[in-house]
């Protein structure tokens, strides 16, 4: 898999899918962040850019997890398992974005805009959809993608303590006492993109990793999460459960989308039926224009 200077893998095995409608004009942005590890934002993204190629609309996706880069070897994963086993599975074009290595702030930043830029519209002539997937921390890079969302999508374990990202809370009353540094980011940005574009952002919080228990806990974390998505503006999601498929399909590269394919040695299941319900609830409160009457096929 060859790489250009931007970190760009190169060809992909599967054949490009061809739309079932008629292409819109402009590229839709959306953007899978927070400034949190750990929530889950790389399956996320995975799973959602299969889900719609599998529904015949072409993704890009942009890695900018500088450190981790779980993306970016999720795909890598998944080219080797396609050239081992001869299967042609969708795969989206990826360009990995690295930080740039300037001292001098200024001359960083200005390097960093133009290599996102850059490779954002290069994906957005070959794409429908270019998913952007955001590193876990207050970077300049993750602020520039966040600008640029048409959907931004902010996965969130169902805690506490991941909820603190978005606000403050009285733990008595859940009442919603203040914004916290992730929301206030998100309205800067919303704010800027307003005055450039005059486009808004469409803001989805999603409960990731749910568990199935319905604990006291979960249920005050969605109570909370409803207060503040009416005080700052988000839409509420239900998001993945905890499964442990999703880190059994890591080192294969596959998605839940994948599993009765010619090659796969994961038995299918109920739970795995459970869990593609999930994916399509998902895509349906998307609500992306470029799905508009598209027939959820998986």
């Amino acid at each position: 898999m060859a790489a250009d200077g931007y970190g760009h893998i190169g060809d992909t095995v599967a054949e490009p899918l061809t739309l079932s409608t008629p292409a819109q004009k402009q590229c839709r942005v959306v953007v899978v962040g927070n400034e949190k590890g750990g929530a889950g934002k790389s399956t996320v993204s995975v799973h959602l850019a299969i889900a719609l190629m599998r529904m015949s609309l072409k993704v890009g996706v942009i890695d900018l997890d500088v450190r981790q880069r779980t993306l970016t070897r999720y795909l890598e994963n998944r080219m080797r398992w396609m050239q081992s086993t001869g299967s042609k599975l969708p795969m989206p074009e990826i360009i990995r974005v690295d930080a740039s290595s300037e001292r001098n702030l200024d001359l960083a930043e200005k390097e960093e805009t133009e290599r996102f830029h850059t490779s954002l519209e290069r994906l957005r002539r070959v794409s429908d959809i270019v998913i952007v997937d955001a590193p876990g921390g207050d970077t300049y890079l993750s602020r520039i993608a966040h600008m640029t969302a048409d959907t931004l999508i902010t996965p969130l374990n169902d805690s506490f303590v991941d909820f603190d990202l978005l606000g403050d809370v009285n733990p008595q009353t859940l009442e919603v006492l203040r914004p916290s540094f992730y929301s206030e980011m998100v309205w800067n940005c919303r704010k800027a993109k307003a005055r450039t574009s005059r486009q808004p952002i469409d803001w989805i919080v999603m409960r990731n990793r749910v568990s199935p228990l319905e604990a006291r806990n979960k249920q005050k974390v969605g109570e909370a999460l409803k207060n503040l998505a009416k005080r700052i503006g988000f839409r509420l999601a239900p998001g993945l459960s905890e499964r442990v498929i999703y880190r059994e399909l890591f080192p294969a590269g596959l998605t839940l989308l994948d599993l009765t394919e010619n090659g796969s040695n994961v038995s299918f299941t109920m739970s795995h039926v459970a869990a593609r319900q999930e994916l399509r609830d998902l895509v349906i409160l998307l609500r992306l224009p470029e799905l508009a009457g598209a027939e959820i096929c998986f």
